[in-house]
């Protein structure tokens, strides 16, 4: 079993401050419930995850409701600084699942899935993309991020599996890579100007950003396929918002 971190600081934006007066992205409601309260129970009912961490404004946290099972801790001023917080908290050097607070419809097989792929591997870092025909299957018409690779064109998801022990020294660059994260051309800039060129040719390949990455974190990243696109629906715009709300409320 793992720990799990989730990030709950980031503050309401200007398109979706509109749509809800919550400072937090994370107390944005859903259906009568804070939005980081679906991520907190799909976690709790995961196999593979055992105590949990939510970080952010603790006196907001805490209002939340959330099973006494789970501890709230306070944030940093960014997302870099927010994971060392909690990985300070959790105190070892096990791998650690972190997950946003703004992927309301994760599931617990989706968790579980993620993390059985990762099980057995060798790797620091592991970080989940979904296949742009799995997204539309199964959420037509929702707008995401994607990237034109070889292999097919995917989006990131926002639940990763880390050693603690990489996190100090790659701050640096982890901060950059999450400001540009809605940006691939900038992200590829980083990679270097052959992966800008190849990237606009569509013949860059996951293996290959995976290993470039890795260089320049100096750590071992692994990227897992899956095939669980709750893992990408992040709530950053209004029509996430919107969508979400609708498929919370839908009939299984």
């Amino acid at each position: 079993m793992y720990d799990a971190l989730i990030l709950a600081g980031g503050q309401n934006n200007k398109q979706l401050s509109r749509f809800s007066s919550q400072s937090y992205e994370a107390l944005i409601d859903i259906d009568g419930k804070p939005m980081v309260t679906f991520v907190v129970n799909a976690l709790l009912q995961s196999r593979q995850v055992g105590r949990i961490l939510v970080i952010g404004p603790a006196r907001e946290l805490g209002q939340c409701g959330f099973p006494s099972s789970v501890i709230i801790v306070e944030g940093g001023a960014t997302i870099m600084d927010t994971i060392a917080l909690g990985m300070e908290a959790l105190g070892h050097s096990d791998k650690v699942l972190v997950a946003t607070a703004d992927i309301p419809l994760l599931t617990a097989d989706a968790v579980d899935d993620f993390i059985g792929q990762c099980s057995g591997g060798t790797a620091d870092l592991y970080y989940p993309v979904v296949p742009k025909e799995v997204n539309e299957r199964h959420y037509p018409g929702n707008q995401r991020t994607y990237v034109r690779l070889k292999e097919g064109v995917y989006t990131g998801g926002n639940l990763f599996l880390v050693d603690p022990r990489i996190v100090p020294h790659c701050m640096d660059l982890a901060r950059k890579i999450i400001d540009n994260r809605k940006r691939p051309f900038k992200l590829c800039q980083m990679l270097g100007w052959t992966f800008v060129f190849r990237f606009l040719a569509g013949t860059l390949r996951l293996r290959e950003v995976e290993r470039r990455v890795s260089e320049l974190l100096h750590i071992r990243g692994a990227v897992i396929q899956s095939h669980y696109p709750e893992l990408g629906i992040d709530v950053d715009k209004p029509s996430d918002l919107e969508m979400v709300r609708t498929a919370v409320k839908a009939p299984v």
